[in-house]
């Protein structure tokens, strides 16, 4: 462990607290001090339970997960903290197939990391899934649009003035779009501008894509908002163009 040295860019998260929430000592160990060295509050559950126990009384900022726990498995451990919190959730998978990570973004998860994994590479994706989250980051100006008031500094979104309860990438993907109303984007320029990957698994924007329809379509099987242009990608219609018959 003497090897790793601190990242000349800590500073850019802050001294955020993270959740790590493993069951294999060794691997626990090292993710942990990895994320210390980065300037990271960490705090460690090594079961299912216990991390349902920490993340409602310290509220951290990220939760790195494993899939498999003693207790109760990460899916269902992510799937009760997604009924009263929304900060990112990274989950880490030895699984790694189509079904098993669209099954945890479906729960709510933000990200996935696939065993076995570089805990300098971990370390680079909670940070970029922070300066996405947190707040402070400049935020960019709000948005009103068809019926949304998107607030980046807050990270509130209303919706015919309800607010909505939206995970980190939730947000993301949304703000997207708002900003960028009557544009198609494929799943490709989605996952590169809003997730930050050169590449990745496509599934992750059609299941998160799925997600944010159940949330803001009166229909979710007939979207009149965020619509799929077939062979292409998807659109947001802000009603000020003819809505074409996706």
């Amino acid at each position: 462990m003497n090897s790793v040295q601190p990242d000349a860019d800590a500073a850019d998260v802050g001294n955020r607290r993270i959740l790590l929430v493993e069951d294999e000592a060794t691997i626990a160990q090292v993710v942990h001090d990895y994320l210390v060295l980065a300037g990271f509050q960490v705090d460690v559950a090594g079961d299912g339970f216990s991390a349902l126990h920490l993340a409602r009384t310290h509220n951290p900022d990220l939760i790195i997960l494993d899939r498999m726990l003693p207790g109760l498995d990460g899916v269902e451990v992510c799937r009760r903290i997604r009924r009263t919190q929304s900060m990112p959730i990274i989950m880490l998978t030895a699984l790694g197939t189509e079904d098993d990570r669209i099954l945890g973004f479906e729960m709510g998860a933000d990200d996935y990391v696939t065993k076995p994994f570089s805990p300098r590479e971990l370390v680079l994706r909670v940070k970029s899934v922070l300066r996405r989250s947190i707040k402070e980051f400049t935020p960019e100006p709000p948005v009103e649009l068809a019926g949304f008031v998107l607030n980046p500094a807050s990270r509130i979104v209303r919706y015919r003035n309800e607010n909505l309860t939206l995970t980190a990438r939730e947000f993301d993907l949304l703000a997207f779009f708002l900003r960028r109303p009557n544009q198609v984007f494929s799943r490709d320029v989605l996952i590169k501008a809003v997730w930050g990957w050169d590449f990745g698994d496509l599934s992750t924007v059609t299941v998160h894509v799925r997600r944010l329809r159940e949330k803001i379509e009166a229909n979710p099987t007939l979207p009149v908002l965020l619509k799929t242009v077939w062979g292409v990608g998807y659109r947001f219609d802000d009603g000020t163009e003819p809505a074409s018959h996706d």
